[in-house]
């Protein structure tokens, strides 16, 4: 691996957040799941929480819609609701929901900048209501066209960029949130990751 490769990780990686996550609840398509850990890659989150209680575990992304994100991701698939909720508030302070209920806050009017997990749901019925239910807040993205809702991925991309702009003002992209223990295993194993990936896949600036 080049010296210019090594310094271009480190960088990366100095930019992870550890206080912003996303869950993805019984989301069907693998390619809307990787087009979210792309999104998750791109504003600096490593940790991506797939929780599953209505099918059977993802065991492949779709590679078309990510690029590589998911060999760059921490990906926690659960299969129990109860066990997920509880890693959740285990490492972060509020569990919000989205949602398309007329109560829901709008995503624009919440504060992101502290220590949140962003929940979205399945392409058909949106987040469960046990989750919504024990979520600290429901959101909601505002819209003004005939269709109510976003596609998940589209939705996710545009709350974590709401996040990031936030978190931007206040300067926590710059701030490295990752343990320095992980970080450094995390290092050993992208340089790894990043000495067998194909040239066109080991290129951080392609598009």
């Amino acid at each position: 691996m080049t010296p210019q490769r090594h310094s271009r990780i480190q960088s990366v990686l100095d930019r992870r957040q550890q206080d912003l996550t996303v869950v993805l609840e019984n989301v069907f398509d693998p390619h809307n799941i990787s087009a979210v850990l792309r999104s998750c890659d791109a504003v600096g989150i490593q940790d991506v929480y797939v929780l599953n209680t209505r099918i059977p575990p993802h065991r492949k992304w779709g590679h078309r819609s990510s690029g590589t994100a998911s060999g760059w991701m921490t990906i926690h698939q659960f299969a129990d609701t109860g066990e997920c909720l509880a890693e959740l508030r285990g490492k972060f302070d509020r569990v919000l929901s989205s949602s398309l209920s007329e109560g829901a806050e709008n995503l624009f009017d919440l504060d992101l900048g502290g220590s949140v997990a962003l929940v979205f749901g399945n392409e058909q019925e949106g987040v469960s209501p046990g989750i919504s239910q024990a979520a600290d807040i429901l959101f909601r993205i505002p819209q003004v066209g005939m269709i109510r809702s976003l596609n998940i991925s589209v939705a996710c991309a545009v709350s974590l960029y709401e996040a990031f702009r936030q978190r931007s003002l206040k300067g926590n992209p710059k701030r490295s949130g990752l343990d320095p223990l992980r970080k450094e295993a995390l290092v050993r194993q992208w340089s790894r990751g990043a000495a067998e990936a194909p040239a066109e896949e080991n290129d951080p600036d392609h598009g």
